[in-house]
């Protein structure tokens, strides 16, 4: 393939193009044992009866975003969807659809930034596929993930919340909506600026840190598409507590709140890729608040709210200027393909 070369339908035909393509670049990046073995299936060894199990897809549009792309997304998201549920995450597989005409060389610098981003959430990819379908029939680049990791049993009901109390506080890891805001940011029909990068990372070390903390992690949750206002109306969702929030205690950007502000968005709402909601016992709380910041992707952390024995099923904003109003579950995607 020539350095200036496109994509093309033959690169998914499973002949001699596509060979060329998953040697000289996915397996060149994407090396390991397991890989290398070329087998249609990985073969892994796992000692455990709790796995971890997660699957996602990505259409995020554009594909190159401040702070990150496509590739670097698909995977701090699939390790984040592991590692929210209390699990280690070890292998992912990843799945291309590209579509005919598609740059070589972006989609080179696309394959090299999920082989950085696995190498440093230290994650093996270890099987995938790759499609390439008629110009038009898909827009540039979709990708697929799935995920493994193994989960003690101590950590079991973290992704169900049961064990949630009245008292408990509610910790995010930092600022939130930079990760909508930089997407829109790079929508170059918009024509707008600002400077503000996504906060796509990979949190597998940080929340690991946390669960060697404390036992009492209660619930754990990345604020993806619907933002943290959505995280906590899921949570709060037919159960027999309320949540109360401190509006003066999130973390949001200056210029992150002026986008917003311009263009009708609520930060509660705005997506991240990078961000944790923890449910913690007030006993542990300011312990685990200290551990999150001394990580680099937690500097900002901050205890938000706690559960309450009122208004149970619903989460109320303590707003800046001593209101209150219910946060509710939004009807609609505010930023459509933000992942």
């Amino acid at each position: 393939m020539n350095k200036n070369s496109n994509i093309l339908l033959n690169h998914g035909s499973g002949g001699r193009l596509t060979h060329d393509l998953i040697q000289n670049l996915f397996f060149k990046y994407f090396d390991n044992e397991i890989l290398s073995s070329q087998t249609d299936s990985a073969l892994l060894k796992i000692d455990s009866k709790n796995i971890a199990f997660t699957t996602d897809s990505y259409v995020v549009d554009p594909l190159f975003f401040p702070g990150g792309n496509i590739g670097k997304l698909a995977v701090c998201g699939t390790v984040n969807d592991l590692a929210v549920s209390g699990a280690k995450a070890l292998y992912l597989s990843i799945g291309f659809i590209i579509e005919e005409g598609f740059s070589f060389d972006d989609l080179k610098i696309i394959v090299k930034s999920i082989a950085e981003e696995a190498k440093k959430a230290n994650v093996k990819i270890v099987t995938g596929d790759t499609k390439v379908v008629n110009k038009g029939k898909c827009d540039k680049l979709f990708i697929n993930t799935s995920g493994i990791g193994l989960l003690q049993e101590k950590n079991k009901e973290i992704s169900s919340g049961k064990n949630i109390e009245f008292g408990d506080k509610i910790i995010i890891n930092g600022f939130i909506g930079d990760h909508g805001m930089a997407v829109l940011s790079a929508r170059n029909e918009l024509n707008f600026e600002a400077n503000v990068e996504s906060d796509c990372a990979s949190l597998n070390n940080l929340i690991q840190n946390v669960l060697d903390k404390s036992d009492q992690i209660k619930f754990m949750r990345d604020a993806t598409r619907g933002g943290v206002g959505t995280v906590l109306c899921e949570i709060a969702e037919n159960r027999k507590f309320g949540i109360e929030i401190d509006e003066t205690k999130l973390p949001v950007r200056e210029n992150v709140k002026g986008m917003c502000e311009i263009f009708g968005f609520d930060p509660l709402y705005v997506a991240n890729e990078g961000k944790v909601l923890i449910v913690v016992s007030n006993e542990d709380a300011e312990e685990v608040l200290k551990t999150i910041k001394n990580n680099s992707l937690g500097v900002e952390a901050a205890i938000i709210g706690e559960i309450i024995n009122e208004h149970h099923g619903l989460v109320v904003l303590n707003t800046e200027i001593s209101g209150r109003r219910i946060i509710d579950m939004p009807a609609g995607e505010q930023l459509p393909r933000i992942c």
